[in-house]
């Protein structure tokens, strides 16, 4: 199977590595990315890092929507640029966070609006940004299920399918 032009029978995404490296090829639907760790840690520096990679969609999803709302509101926005940075921080340093011992993770976002807006849309345009589909998926309880493609079979237990496999024929 082409995982690339089966979108209907295609995962939302699949990532393939080896252990020789970092290197990640992605295939999103029809798109091919590639994912590394910089030269510093180890990497080849080919692509983003995985946290990059999940500040990208969190940007992308931000710039989206803005814009999004704007044009079904009919409003003046030229543009939307948005940075963010991912840090680690102690839990006692975040006033407002629910976890109170340990590190957490902070991200920080900072959206550029470009256009003759007046500042009620403006603050309309950063209300929304907190409503967008990623931001409210990372910001609720998140229930990742992993398992494995293939069961591991110890030998033992293919010695046992094999043999069973001659005493079925042998019947």
């Amino acid at each position: 199977m082409n995982l690339i032009s089966d979108p209907v029978t295609q995962p939302s995404v699949v990532v393939r590595g080896s252990p020789s490296g970092f290197i990640q090829e992605i295939v999103a639907r029809h798109h091919l990315l590639k994912a590394d760790e910089p030269s510093a840690d180890g990497g080849g520096d080919i692509g983003p890092t995985p946290y990059e990679l999940l500040l990208a969609a969190l940007g992308a999803c931000t710039s989206i929507t803005v814009g999004m709302y704007a044009l079904r509101k009919g409003w003046p926005l030229e543009g939307v640029v948005v940075r963010l940075t991912h840090s680690k921080i102690h839990a006692a340093d975040c006033a407002e966070c629910e976890t109170g011992d340990g590190m957490l993770d902070r991200i920080d976002r900072e959206l550029e609006l470009t256009g003759p807006l007046t500042l009620e849309q403006q603050s309309r345009l950063l209300e929304i940004a907190n409503r967008y589909p990623v931001h409210r998926t990372l910001t609720s309880e998140i229930d990742i299920r992993s398992r494995l493609a293939n069961k591991l079979r110890s030998p033992c237990s293919k010695q046992m399918s094999e043999a069973f496999r001659m005493d079925s024929a042998a019947l």
